[in-house]
């Protein structure tokens, strides 16, 4: 089926949901994998197993299936010429037994799952294999029941380190070697018994020195005592490994000998996995199994779309009995878009074999592929790429057009101009039902519903609307078309009612009078806020800067005491030199002076605005200090008196 309608009507989501309820991967994998199907047989053989599995679960809410954690690495294993360990000998043993209960448990099923039950029935027990593992194999250790000459074994290298250990605790607590030893401890180094000894005192104790510690303060030594015993132990243990190889490599064959009826036991497993996670997912969405036919006629009754859950609003639909193209409109978020989702996406879960969301009497066809065109139909521009990509993809839907294909367009004909998108929009619509497909569309054209209403094959349907609250109802009316509530609305919402009445006019070349609905009772007169009287002053202020910045021009310099903009400083500062041949002016900013091109100047407040007449400024532009200085200095000199200029 078409991938990107897949992708589209979000089929992805009910699988990744599926998955959630499957125990092991080998059915997350064959999850993974589903897609519609065509062939009716097929699909009503995946229904009722689902059905059957749902009863199972209504029933008994506990069903004993095995995660299969790790048996295809163990099944990938047989025949490689290595043994199973222990842990997954015991993983064998578990799935047979649980493949047991399994069969058991689906032993009085047969009156509600009379086919999923008999499923079982092809699972073997292999007794003699589960009861030959679990009597050599316990807590992932080869048992020491598992053969005479390994118990034999392991009681000798039992009676060897007991006598081990005493002969190493009689050195422990003989007083001769106290000082000798760093700890009064037995440990293990190279599979030898040893004890800690301090590094300066190892060659007064007699042994060999196995291992050193990292500081080189103690040397661990195996004392001569038991050297004989410990090498004994060793080849007992040594004879022991070969002893549980060859146990092991005995299971391993024994496995390997019934590795088709282990296959056999994984698959079915791993199908009843598969079957109870459709089952379980049924539950969760209140599912049913639904009427199929291949006839193009869709019935569905208080249909829910899987995603939005018991949030969403039930939905009645057919078609395709007496026509089968229906338009639909309706005002933005009253829930078309949903209705088309709705419609594609049931139909693809129960192609794949789920059960849907919908009322008894419910019936689907089945499709050979669904084409889907669903854009944003929210959003308040579309680029031109996004009406480009939209008719590439009307182009391939109409080229894929037949008898056997569900066509759902959302919004024929957006994103241009309106009077080609109409024409657009009906040239397709007719194009796609010539090619005899089954064809569900939403519009906001009224020609479009014009034609729906004339055309043969073709129906209206509308999303119901509340004018009286202004909410949609999203709610599918068919046999109607919408109404253009655009004005009502803005009516409501307390646009003046002569603004209205003259809209009408222009829309529909009539007068009418509109006192039936009033503006709602909260809609207040409004008011400009704070923040538009608030942009309306620096808009004055911005003109009135600009007026200054032009009269400046016109002047061509700057005049001492001049408030000027920097533009490299984003600041105001006074002019307090001149421009000079380079063109650079003095400003004094926050008490320092600068020199900037008057390029970078722009007149903020003249300084005849700022100082009166002959205004002194070195109040403004010099230190208290050199005032003080040109005071005195102007009255007599001092000698070594100076002022510094910046």
């Amino acid at each position: 089926m078409n991938k990107e309608t897949i992708k589209i009507l979000e089929y992805n989501k009910i699988l990744e949901a599926l998955k959630g309820y499957a125990l092991s991967e080998m059915a997350k994998e064959r999850i993974e994998a589903l897609e519609p199907m065509v062939d009716i047989n097929a699909i009503e053989k995946q229904l009722r197993e689902t059905t059957e599995a749902r009863a199972i679960i209504d029933r008994s809410s506990s069903v004993p299936l095995h995660s299969l954690s790790g048996i295809k690495k163990i099944k990938e294993k047989l025949g490689k010429g290595s043994n199973l360990l222990p842990e997954e000998l015991e993983a064998i043993s578990t799935l047979l037994r649980e493949g047991k209960r399994l069969k058991i448990f689906m032993e009085d099923k047969a009156f509600e799952a009379p086919m999923v039950s008999t499923y079982a029935q092809s699972i073997y027990e292999l007794t003699d294999l589960t009861e030959e593992i679990d009597r050599c194999i316990f807590r992932g250790r080869v048992e020491d029941k598992a053969s005479g000459e390994l118990c034999k074994l392991r009681k000798k290298i039992a009676v060897l380190e007991d006598r081990i250990k005493t002969k190493l605790d009689s050195v422990l607590r003989n007083p001769k070697y106290r000082d000798y030893l760093q700890d009064n401890l037995v440990s293990m180094r190279n599979g030898r018994y040893v004890i800690p000894v301090k590094s300066q005192y190892k060659h007064n104790l007699q042994g060999s020195v196995q291992d050193m510690s990292t500081s080189g303060s103690t040397v661990f030594i195996e004392p001569e005592q038991v050297k004989k015993a410990q090498d004994e132990l060793n080849i007992a243990r040594i004879e022991e490994e070969k002893e549980v190889y060859k146990i092991l490599s005995s299971l391993t064959v024994m496995v390997e000998s019934s590795e088709r009826e282990l296959s056999i036991n994984i698959e079915t497993m791993a199908n009843y996995d598969f079957i109870f996670a459709k089952a379980k997912y049924s539950k969760t969405i209140d599912g049913r199994a639904v009427k199929l036919n291949t006839n193009k006629y869709i019935c569905i009754n208080s249909g829910r779309h899987p995603l939005l859950g018991r949030s969403a609003v039930p939905l009645d639909f057919n078609i395709g009995n007496g026509y089968r193209s229906l338009v639909i409109t309706g005002p933005n978020t009253g829930g078309k878009t949903v209705v088309l989702k709705t419609v594609g996406l049931l139909t693809m879960m129960v192609q794949s074999g789920l059960h849907v969301s919908v009322g008894e009497g419910s019936e689907f066809a089945i499709f050979a592929d669904i084409l889907a065109d669903i854009g944003d139909g929210q959003s308040i521009e579309q680029s031109l790429s996004t009406f480009s990509s939209h008719i590439k993809n009307i182009i391939s839907i109409i080229n894929c057009s037949d008898p056997y294909t569900l066509v759902i367009i959302d919004e024929v004909g957006s994103g241009t101009d309106p009077a080609e998108g109409m024409g657009i929009a009906t040239a397709v619509l007719e194009d796609i039902y010539k090619r005899g497909a089954t064809l569900l569309a939403t519009t906001h054209y009224s020609e479009i519903k014009e034609f729906a209403e004339a055309s043969e094959g073709f129906k209206n349907g509308c999303m119901e609307f509340d004018i009286n609250t202004l909410k949609p109802l999203y709610r599918l009316k068919i046999g109607e078309p919408g109404e253009s509530n655009a004005l009502y609305i803005a009516l409501r919402l307390g646009m003046d009612k002569n603004l209205i009445e003259r809209a009408h006019q222009i829309t529909y070349k009539e007068f009418k009078e509109y006192d039936e609905y009033k503006p709602l009772a909260e809609v207040v007169e409004t008011k400009p806020d704070l923040q538009h009287e608030e942009m309306i002053k620096k808009l004055e202020s911005a003109s009135k800067y600009e007026a200054l910045a032009r009269e400046q021009k016109k002047k061509g310099s700057f005049n001492i005491g001049d408030c000027v903009y920097i533009s490299t400083m984003d600041r105001t500062g006074i002019v307090c030199e001149l421009q000079n041949g380079k063109g650079e002016v003095g400003v004094m900013v926050m008490k320092k002076k600068f020199k900037i091109n008057h390029k970078r100047l722009s007149l903020y407040i003249e300084g005849e605005e700022l100082y009166p007449e002959d205004y002194d400024f070195d109040i403004v532009f010099e230190s208290v200090e050199n005032r003080k200085k040109n005071k005195i200095m102007n009255k007599r000199h001092v000698e070594g008196m100076e002022i510094k200029k910046d």
